[in-house]
């Protein structure tokens, strides 16, 4: 919260990014007004926002109503919020909407997505708003009431009662900030989780535990505000969505709502409550809605839980059940340390969190994973400095088999058996950080398309520290933590024991060249001292030493000078072009463009001709780029992949910082898989003449702000 009367910064839960450019409260005022209801030009009621094909039977038509239109009752909440205001419509989203089940448990959280005092009668005017966590800000999110309705109902999410239509709206925001309904279509229950808190989601397999300390954990992560979900893996996708004979559905995301404790005679028995999303089709094994077992349950018992034995997808499951028929458990918190085994009593400990956003760019910094070794070091560097150690936990972390790192994940759990031993070992020294990955807006333009994504942390010696990682570095050394598996979903995260020293973490996808933007962040314990920055090289110019002249090219140089140039003895550069394009063979030659930049790369004092003696020295120079050229050409095709582009630069002698290089590539391999030798020419020839520039700059300032930042600011011009 702001406090004194500061604005709370931009991006916070009390100052949230307005998407789009809407401002819902201007908005409201604007529409009571007018006395007119709100119509959203930025989501229209279009089968565009639908994002699925249109059915071409008519009396399949699609037609959008406001709440009043559909039910005469309509409100926005009706009494409390609860679960089984969320049934799933004609929609796969069941990962969003048990998500949204998981967050009605806990009210503080609610009211941060779905902020109090919106109504369907006072001061309606057909506009609403909502809060979403987008990869380190909230971001605020305006739609109108006009919802998709299919003979008379709601076609997607609605309520059990009908006439309840705050989740109908939820779900309308969260489909307009990544694109569409049809956007929303499969995927992870952590994506809600966290987009609904802004805090970190992981996985705890279901076995890693015994079922009294998985009940205990999870009791404890509801007391602390977590959101829980759970869901059965499928084996495979014809597995998705079948039934099994305990009325439990595969592949499917259920809420994690409740636990609890009933006493049977002198038994104990554990409890959790779930609810299935569709809103029907409920386990009926022990504990169930249409079990025996509730029939021996005192009155009391059955009061205190308040027990609804009705066909709503809410129900009960004992521990033990729960662990033989569940696999993984998700959980969501604004600390790491709901993991912990303990009860709800347990002090939780101070963490901070540092942010970092970037992109993976074709050519420059979209590498690809450890296979691809020529290019996987070009992949974004954060620095990560543990100075400290924490004190000893008492939790447990799954260690994952180190194998198969770079592989493609295939969907199957893979649960193994710990050794006990070995972690032990392991926290006995460590600093603890959690690091997180994200991949930004893959469910955009109504399109689902998560790249395979994982990241590997490596330890970096005492004489390399603060030195850009080249390729050898990556050849040479395996990691010492990393992700796991690579995996075609939103985010992947791993928490992590390390001794104490400097440490880069490089994220990456699973295939080079891959476009994407990502989000990473990093949770540490407040006694390690962090410090996550871009990782970047030094940039220094070393002067080529110039080569000898070819006797053969300083006698076609005599002859064409001879032959051409003017009064002035002075070529012009069609000239110097087809002197170049002589000399060298087709797969070198060169168009005007580049001779033209070759001619203002030397000290012409702004003429556009080059002297007998510049033109001996630009043919030198051609020769000695284009042996460098040769050596990174290694199938002979006449080009070399833009990821060997500062190592062909270090070797004319220029070492630029990963941003500068990332620009020149943007600049002189445009888009293309390949860079031509006269993209490389033009490159060369662009940063030797900036480099000269800032090394005749007399401005103070000039040289206070360094050479990346000159070239950066010139070589977008």
């Amino acid at each position: 919260m702001a406090s004194d009367g500061a604005a709370a910064p931009l991006g916070s839960i009390d100052n949230p990014v307005k998407f789009q450019n809407q401002d819902f409260d201007a908005l409201l005022q604007e529409c009571l007004k007018d006395k007119k209801l709100f119509v959203d030009p930025t989501f229209p009621a279009e089968q565009k926002s639908i994002g699925m094909p249109k059915d071409p039977n008519p009396a399949k038509e699609i037609k959008w109503k406001r709440p009043k239109e559909i039910s005469a009752d309509a409100l926005f909440v009706e009494d409390t919020i609860g679960t089984t205001d969320i049934c799933q419509g004609q929609l796969g989203n069941c990962w969003l909407l048990a998500a949204l089940s998981a967050l009605t448990v806990h009210s503080k959280l609610f009211a941060k997505v779905v902020p109090p005092n919106q109504s369907l009668s006072d001061s309606y005017a057909g506009i609403f708003h909502f809060k979403f966590w987008q990869y380190g800000e909230w971001v605020e999110v305006v739609v109108d009431d006009r919802l998709p309705v299919r003979d008379g109902r709601l076609l997607f999410s609605y309520s059990r009662t009908r006439n309840e239509f705050w989740s109908a709206l939820v779900e309308k925001a969260y489909a307009k900030l990544v694109g569409s309904y049809g956007s929303l279509k499969g995927g992870n229950i952590s994506e809600g989780m966290e987009d609904f808190t802004g805090g970190i989601a992981y996985s705890l397999p279901v076995t890693s535990r015994t079922p009294p300390v998985l009940w205990r954990i999870l009791t404890a992560a509801l007391s602390r505000g977590s959101l829980l979900s759970c869901f059965i893996q499928a084996s495979s996708y014809s597995e998705v969505g079948k039934v099994t004979a305990d009325g439990l559905v595969k592949g499917h995301a259920y809420a994690i709502t409740d636990t609890d404790k009933v006493a049977r005679g002198s038994e104990e028995v554990l409890l959790l409550k779930l609810r299935n999303p569709w809103g029907f089709v409920e386990f009926c094994g022990s504990w169930s809605d249409k079990c025996k077992e509730w029939e021996d349950t005192e009155q009391s018992e059955k009061q205190r839980l308040e027990l609804k034995l009705e066909e709503d997808g809410e129900f009960w499951i004992s521990a033990r059940d729960f662990s033989t028929m569940f696999n993984v458990v998700e959980l969501c918190s604004m600390s790491p340390d709901s993991l912990e085994d303990g009860d709800a009593s347990t002090g939780q400990s101070a963490w901070t969190i540092s942010e970092h956003k970037g992109s993976w760019l074709p050519g420059s910094s979209a590498g690809g994973s450890r296979k691809y070794n020529k290019s996987f070091w070009k992949n974004p560097q954060f620095e990560l400095v543990l100075r400290e150690q924490d004190q000893e936990d008492d939790d447990e972390e799954e260690e994952e088999d180190d194998n198969d790192e770079d592989e493609v994940d295939k969907g199957d759990e893979v649960l193994k058996e710990k050794n006990k031993t070995e972690t032990q070992k392991q926290k006995a020294k460590h600093c603890t950080v959690l690091v997180e990955l994200l991949q930004k807006n893959r469910r955009q333009n109504d399109k689902i398309n998560f790249l395979h994504i994982a990241f590997h942390v490596y330890k970096v010696p005492p004489e390399m520290q603060g030195a850009c990682l080249d390729r050898s570095f990556f050849m040479k050394n395996r990691p010492v933590g990393r992700s796991g598996s690579y995996k075609a979903q939103r985010g992947v995260w791993r928490k992590l024991r390390l001794d104490p020293g400097h440490y880069v973490i490089v994220g990456s996808t699973y295939r080079p060249n891959q476009p994407a933007e990502f989000f990473i962040r990093i949770f540490s314990k407040t006694r390690n001292t962090l410090g996550v920055q871009d990782f970047t090289c030094s940039s220094d110019y070393l002067p080529v030493m110039a080569a000898p002249v070819l006797p053969e090219d300083q006698t076609k140089v005599e002859k064409t000078f001879d032959e051409k140039a003017g009064p002035d003895d002075r070529l012009n550069a069609q000239e110097i072009m087809k002197l170049i394009n002589s000399v060298f063979d087709k797969s070198c030659h060169l168009p005007m463009e580049t001779c033209r930049q070759i001619i203002f790369g030397e000290d012409t004092e702004g003429r556009s001709t080059l002297s007998r003696e510049q033109a001996e020295t630009v043919l030198a120079d051609l020769r000695a780029l284009q042996s460098i050229f040769v050596q990174f050409d290694e199938d002979s095709s006449g080009s070399i992949s833009p990821f060997e582009l500062s190592l062909a630069l270090e070797a004319v002698g220029m070492k630029c910082d990963s941003k500068v290089v990332q620009l020149l590539s943007e600049r002189f391999v445009s888009g293309e898989p390949h860079l031509s030798f006269r993209g490389f020419v033009s490159c060369v020839s662009r940063l030797r003449k900036l480099f000269a520039l800032f090394e005749s700059e007399t401005s103070p300032e000039v040289k206070d702000r360094g050479i990346n930042s000159w070239l950066l600011q010139f070589l977008v011009l």
